[in-house]
């Protein structure tokens, strides 16, 4: 195992990689549209999962083990779509307006229990723009957590059931970020209303059912796979990886991470259409040396 990160001596591939798709492909900017259908999605799914959880309050707290199953079967891939939701919204891709974009990154992020979605969207674009930077990237692993977790197996599976954990230990390493401010606030304010109401209606059986959806989604799970799948590698010629499986349907194309990097200004729902229209440069995976040699992938 190497004993520090590996340093690539090269800038992200994704700048070059735009232009060259858009000098062989000029109609892919047709696709930079955003789409409010998106609001809709961030409604539904917190009445989805309130649903189930004044279910599982009717139940009862001794099917706290129905509430751990479900979760990990319906809730988890739901709280996953709300959290692709806030992505998107981070990236103004649903309506025009920013503030009606924060407004759908709170709704969408009520079931999460816990208020993250501005601070996300903070440290979400310093990740597109030093993509690779330690001092600003979020998405790299703290030095000491990669050491602490070593190369062991074991600990891995660790690292990803406590994932939820180790992302909140990130933010407070990046420079040159400020991640209270109102909106920050106005997130909280909803989250804590929220979580008051849920527990009112439906009882700690069904905050219990939220807390594992949460926790599932980007854990030991799936979905959760995704953060290994996007960029971690053990190719240093290799930065960024997209899957096109079965779980896009319910996770709003976020497999398709080679192309959003490639233009972030393109909604989840046109994703798949990047990939169409410039197959040749579309692969599920983004080699570095595209940008060196000047070669497609």
């Amino acid at each position: 195992m190497e004993s520090d990160f590996f340093q690539a001596d090269f800038d992200q591939p994704h700048p070059e990689r735009t232009r060259a798709i858009l000098k062989a492909h000029p109609e892919v900017r047709k696709l930079m549209v955003r789409n409010p259908f998106t609001a809709l999605i961030a409604l539904l799914v917190p009445t989805f999962q309130t649903g189930i959880a004044y279910g599982m309050g009717q139940l009862g707290g001794t099917y706290w083990w129905l509430s751990l199953i479900v979760a990990y079967a319906v809730g988890a891939f739901a709280n996953h779509c709300a959290y692709v939701i806030i992505h998107d919204a981070t990236h103004n891709l649903v309506f025009r307006s920013r503030i009606l974009n924060k407004f759908v990154a709170i709704i969408a992020d009520l079931p999460n229990l816990f208020p993250g979605a501005i601070a996300f969207g903070v440290y979400h674009l310093k990740h597109h723009a030093h993509q690779g930077e330690y001092a600003l990237d979020a998405d790299i692993p703290s030095q000491w957590e990669a050491k602490l977790i070593g190369s062991k197996w074991f600990n891995k599976t660790l690292w990803l059931l406590l994932f939820p954990i180790f992302q909140l230990t990130r933010p407070p390493r990046l420079k040159a970020i400020t991640m209270w401010s109102g909106w920050t606030t106005a997130n909280t304010v909803c989250a804590i209303a929220y979580d008051l109401l849920v527990l009112y209606f439906c009882g700690w059986p069904g905050l219990l059912y939220l807390l594992y959806s949460s926790f599932f989604s980007i854990g030991l799970h799936p979905v959760g796979a995704r953060w290994i799948q996007e960029h971690y590698t053990l190719d240093p010629d290799q930065e960024t990886f997209s899957y096109y499986g079965p779980i896009n349907l319910v996770a709003l194309n976020v497999g398709y991470h080679n192309e959003h990097h490639d233009f972030p200004s393109i909604a989840w729902n046109n994703l798949p259409r990047v990939r169409a229209l410039a197959p040749e440069f579309c692969s599920k995976t983004c080699p570095a040396r595209f940008c060196r040699d000047g070669v497609m992938p």
